[in-house]
């Protein structure tokens, strides 16, 4: 039973993966049930604000505290945890080796996208405030900003790295905190190029979902790899 903070890097480290929110859809999910729904044996609850116990601050503590963890929104749009072990293999299948110029000039990246990516990758990091100012994003754009964000995401480009509150003239932070992005390559402060074809990747993913929860369906299985 997870009970704690490290319980569940520990486990996440072994699995390689797991949505982020607490529901499994279809998959797997180390923590997979929501703010009403916690065992009465379990100690952990959604949205209490403590650090050990609620998994709803483990999202910005291990980008805080740790190295070897990504998360991002990468599978079925939604939130996830990916281990740096198993990255490379996400990275196999759903980027095939493609830098993001490659990528956009093949027509699977949008100009927002594109704006977007620019931003972040010239920045090092950009919070979403940044990045609206940047590219200019006005009120009637905003769905469009998530959509953008989001394929960046689920197709590698970039990832969460933190949160940071808005800053006044004067250097003063204020308000709410905001998710901070970066480009994949300087999260992980390496190369992560596969060694695998895609294929392979494809297979060895698919293998550890099914040991992680063999009722897991084919369509699942792969929207949750090709996202």
């Amino acid at each position: 039973m997870i009970k704690c903070f490290s319980d569940f890097c520990d486990e996440l480290l072994n699995c390689g993966f797991s949505m982020g929110g607490g529901n499994s859809k279809g998959i797997y999910a180390i923590i997979d049930f929501g703010w009403n729904a916690a065992p009465s044996d379990s100690p952990i609850r959604w949205h209490t604000g403590d650090p050990e116990t609620d998994p709803w601050e483990w999202r910005m503590r291990i980008l805080e505290e740790r190295r070897d963890i990504a998360y991002g929104k990468v599978f079925f749009g939604a939130s996830g945890y990916i281990t740096r072990e198993w990255y490379p293999l996400f990275l196999a299948v759903r980027r095939k080796g493609m830098v993001f110029d490659e990528w956009y000039d093949e027509g699977k990246a949008s100009q927002l996208e594109k704006k977007l990516y620019e931003a972040v990758s010239e920045n090092g990091h950009a919070s979403v405030p940044d990045l609206k100012r940047i590219c200019n994003i006005h009120r009637e754009d905003a769905s469009l900003f998530d959509r953008a964000l989001v394929n960046l995401q689920k197709n590698l480009f970039i990832t969460m790295c933190g949160h940071a509150r808005k800053k006044n003239r004067s250097g003063e932070e204020y308000g709410w905190n905001s998710t901070v992005f970066t480009t994949v390559e300087d999260f992980w402060e390496k190369d992560l190029s596969p060694d695998l074809s895609p294929d392979e990747a494809y297979r060895k993913i698919r293998g550890q979902i099914l040991k992680l929860n063999p009722k897991a369906q084919e369509k699942d299985i792969r929207k949750f790899i090709r996202a």
